[in-house]
């Protein structure tokens, strides 16, 4: 039964997450290809005819959708939105949409125009509906609570994307967490146990990435790469091997938890591998909000002396910060300031308390009254909660703005960025290519923020680059242009902020009207349950 189908992945907005203004000075279009799309993909049967169109690169033309026998669509909360526009042309052209992803995994019942959702991990509930349409007997919703081992998962077919507007590829180890935060919902999409890949699946994969030419850097997008220590320092010595192998083509980078400063072999490890940047999820300084959301690992030792620790194994440190806990002091927005400049994390993406579906979290604000509306899953650019806090939220929107203005003055960040190079050993596992490319860039850099209205502080970071580590001069670059990026989205940020603030002044406070819409969205919501 052979078929035709279309792959296509929503259009993700313009948030920090994007880096949509530091991609065009590399002539890069966004950040990842749908790894998702690229691993169902591989799952679809051999004689079928398979595109795929990401939206973040081309544009779905209405002409185009009849073409096909399905669209299959995955998509995060955040793409919500250009999700709703996709399935709403294919509904026009009467061409089926099969549904999967996060967004939908968590949301399904609400989405319309949708005729086939298969949810939750692929490898299960997609050889269900394949099942289902070869013998005639398609169901709506495919679903599943099993774990399957991840032995289970192809490689993804690279072989079916031009990978070159794309900044990093990103590869998955494993999926789960040993760690069960209130706020995360990674727990209710991939279980408390981490299950991973063999390290010979995983070089498979590196294998087929270095075929398609491609040499920069390799995203683990494992939301803990290091859940379970013993397998992946077993990846990591595969991965060191097969580096060496191929002359060190990759740079890595992935998420991980504070834990990791425990371990210095791990460190030493990632370091070999050739890993240059690790996201933590720090969330906040304050002691008792921790406590009280459950994430008892940050509470355990110092933090600014574990992120140090990360760096001076030669990794820049990136991390996620969150206001709004029940348990933030009124000076929280300070504490994360003083925090946050301390670290020398240059990248700190803060964002708003949200409450994600099916979350403990989100369970508990049901049960209290508490939650407005469904998340649309950027904490980090929108300025209200999708919940009461117990802060009054002015308070809370205030502060968070005041953050934002603070870590992306180009001062601080630049001095943030001076006190990671002066941690990073002089050694690199990956130096950056200097390439046409790289030196396009720099001249573009040299223009849009040397002679910007924060040119001293560029310059001031860059020679003092050269004084200090001068063979960092490379990531010294990389790391003002992703400064470029910041810097407009924040004062895009404030933009909206002023306005709003003009609007509706601070006398009418954000807390009416939340409030005048609680009754009816707690109703409302309680039978989404």
């Amino acid at each position: 039964m052979n078929k035709k189908i279309l792959l296509v992945y929503p259009e993700i907005p313009l948030t920090y997450w994007s880096f949509r203004y530091s991609l065009e000075f590399i002539g890069k279009k966004t950040v990842f290809p749908p790894l998702g799309l690229l691993t169902v993909a591989a799952m679809l049967p051999e004689d079928w005819e398979v595109d795929l169109l990401d939206l973040n690169i081309s544009s779905l033309e209405p002409t185009m959708i009849p073409d096909y026998d399905m669209v299959f669509v995955s998509a995060m909360l955040v793409q919500q939105e250009s999700f709703g526009q996709v399935t709403s042309m294919c509904k026009q052209h009467n061409v089926p949409v099969v549904a999967g992803g996060p967004y939908p995994t968590s949301l399904w019942q609400s989405i319309p125009d949708v005729d086939y959702f298969v949810l939750n991990e692929a490898e299960v509930t997609l050889p269900m509906f394949l099942h289902d349409l070869q013998s005639g007997t398609l169901q709506h919703v495919y679903t599943s609570t099993q774990k399957p081992s991840l032995n289970k998962t192809p490689i993804p077919r690279f072989d079916i994307i031009d990978l070159k507007p794309y900044s990093s590829v990103p590869l998955q180890f494993s999926r789960g967490c040993p760690f069960n935060c209130e706020f995360c919902d990674i727990i209710s999409l991939f279980g408390r146990v981490p299950r991973t890949k063999s390290p010979q699946q995983f070089c498979a994969e590196l294998d087929a990435v270095y075929a398609t030419g491609f040499n920069e850097s390799i995203f683990i997008v494992d939301d803990n790469f290091i859940g379970n220590k013993a397998k992946v320092k077993e990846l990591l010595k595969a991965i060191i091997e097969w580096q060496i192998h191929h002359a060190y083509p990759f740079s890595f980078q992935t998420e991980a938890s504070v834990n990791l400063a425990h371990d210095n072999e791990l460190m030493e490890l990632m370091y070999k591998a050739g890993f240059d940047m690790v996201f933590l999820g720090i969330e906040t300084p304050v002691i008792s909000s921790l406590e009280s959301i459950g994430k008892t690992q940050n509470t355990k030792e110092n933090l600014l002396e574990n992120v140090e620790a990360i760096q001076r194994h030669g990794m820049e440190v990136s991390g996620g910060f969150i206001v709004g806990f029940d348990e933030d002091p009124d000076n929280v927005f300070d504490l994360q300031i003083e925090f946050i400049q301390s670290s020398g994390i240059p990248m700190a993406m803060v964002g708003i308390l949200d409450a994600l579906p099916q979350t403990r979290l989100y369970h508990r604000l049901v049960d209290e009254g508490r939650l407005i509306t469904q998340s649309n899953g950027n904490n980090t650019h929108q300025l209200e909660p999708n919940f009461i806090p117990k802060m009054p939220v002015q308070m809370l929107i205030d502060g968070y703005i005041k953050i934002l203005k603070t870590i992306y003055s180009p001062k601080q960040y630049f001095e943030r960025c001076l006190t990671l190079i002066k941690r990073l050993p002089g050694k690199r596992m990956v130096y950056r290519q200097f390439t046409l490319k790289e030196f396009k860039a720099l001249i573009l850099s040299f223009v849009k923020q040397g002679f910007s209205s924060y040119g001293k502080d560029y310059f001031k970071f860059l020679l003092n680059t050269l004084k200090y580590h001068p063979k960092l001069f490379s990531e010294a670059i990389a790391l003002a242009i992703k400064g470029y990026h910041l810097f407009k989205i924040t004062d895009i940020m404030v933009h909206e902020y002023n306005q709003s603030v003009h609007k509706q002044g601070h006398d009418d406070t954000v807390e009416k009207s939340l409030a005048a819409i609680v009754p009816a969205s707690n109703e409302q919501l309680q039978t989404q349950l």
